[in-house]
């Protein structure tokens, strides 16, 4: 296990950021590089290097983790098409009443199905067609569910009351489920801490999902543009390769008090902030102080926040009166 992974899992924390439009946003990406610079400075011997490709790979699986949760969908999709053409099969030897098609009909599912970038993904790696036997135990809990079982009861539904059922079933039966989350941890590690962040990501998409689309539907980028892409990179690396310059401002205001006897999450938290501050002026001052405040408070001590934050705002305007950094 990742020395980072033994962290808080950092879902409820990305909660206030998950109106932006693309998957690796910026709230993940300064989350993922507190993840990454703390394991950097806990595994003794580590390259910056080494570090860093461990940072963009840890970006990608969280991507990659994104399209297997909604090709989930799919699968389950296809796992009760198999189940109800065979009871009705079944049905129809012995001359019994069929049963209901409509799940297998629904609207939304059937446009999943249908999207060029799932379906691209899917054909590289089916990733669930392995995994028949929980497809299929998934599948029976759903079908014990009570709003289910009304939507099943009524005879036709509207596009949007079929979506609103999946992403219903999403949040009820997938987004806490720990045998999913065990088939998930043994074919990633770094996918057991990015489940619960990536589940907001999946249910946000089935929101936004248009019937007109059909297909082409987009599904959430990887990085917004290449400004992110740049503004991952140059973080990570300012933070670690400036570490003596930050600590120094930090011991500098932090009198009478040792700067190694600060909590470390604290301080890999404020060298990680002043890497920002100091990196891009385009960002205003109060986004980053209160980026990190949330951070702190999450991570960190029940006072880290109120810490970081005063001690962020001092050195900042300490900084801008110097014009050791501008800002827009």
């Amino acid at each position: 296990m990742f020395l980072w992974q033994k962290m808080p899992n950092f879902a409820q924390l990305f909660t206030h950021c998950t109106h932006k439009n693309d998957m690796i946003n910026r709230e993940l990406i300064r989350i993922k590089v507190v993840q990454i610079v703390y394991a950097y400075y806990e595994n003794e011997g580590k390259t910056l290097e080494a570090a860093e490709k461990e940072f963009l790979f840890s970006l990608k699986k969280a991507y990659e983790l994104y399209l297997t949760q909604l090709s989930l969908m799919v699968g389950i999709h296809h796992m009760a098409t198999r189940i109800v053409e065979m009871q009705n099969n079944r049905a129809m030897r012995l001359g019994e009443p069929t049963v209901s098609q409509k799940f297998i009909k629904n609207t939304f599912l059937l446009q999943l199905q249908r999207n060029k970038q799932l379906r691209e993904f899917i054909n590289q790696d089916d990733f669930w067609a392995g995994e028949e036997d929980f497809l299929r135990r998934t599948y029976t809990k759903i079908t014990e569910l009570d709003f289910y079982r009304q939507y099943m009861s009524q005879k036709d539904s509207s596009y949007v009351e079929d979506r609103e059922l999946c992403r219903k079933i999403y949040r009820t039966v997938l987004c806490e489920n720990e045998e999913l989350d065990d088939i998930l941890e043994e074919q990633s590690l770094y996918w057991n801490d990015d489940k619960n962040i990536v589940d907001t990501f999946v249910l946000k998409t089935i929101r936004r999902f248009d019937e007109t689309m059909g297909g082409n539907q987009p599904l959430l980028p990887d990085f917004k543009n290449e400004q992110d892409r740049e503004f991952a990179l140059t973080l990570f690396r300012t933070a670690i390769q400036n570490e003596e310059y930050f600590r120094s401002l930090i011991a500098e205001q932090t009198q009478n008090w040792d700067v190694e006897r600060l909590a470390r999450m604290d301080l890999f938290i404020l060298q990680i902030a002043l890497a920002e501050v100091t990196s891009f002026p385009e960002i205003p001052l109060n986004v980053t102080i209160n980026e990190y405040v949330e951070i702190a408070k999450f991570y960190s001590t029940p006072r880290s926040g109120s810490y970081i934050n005063g001690l962020l705002d001092t050195i900042a305007k300490r900084l801008l009166e110097e014009n050791k950094i501008t800002k827009q």
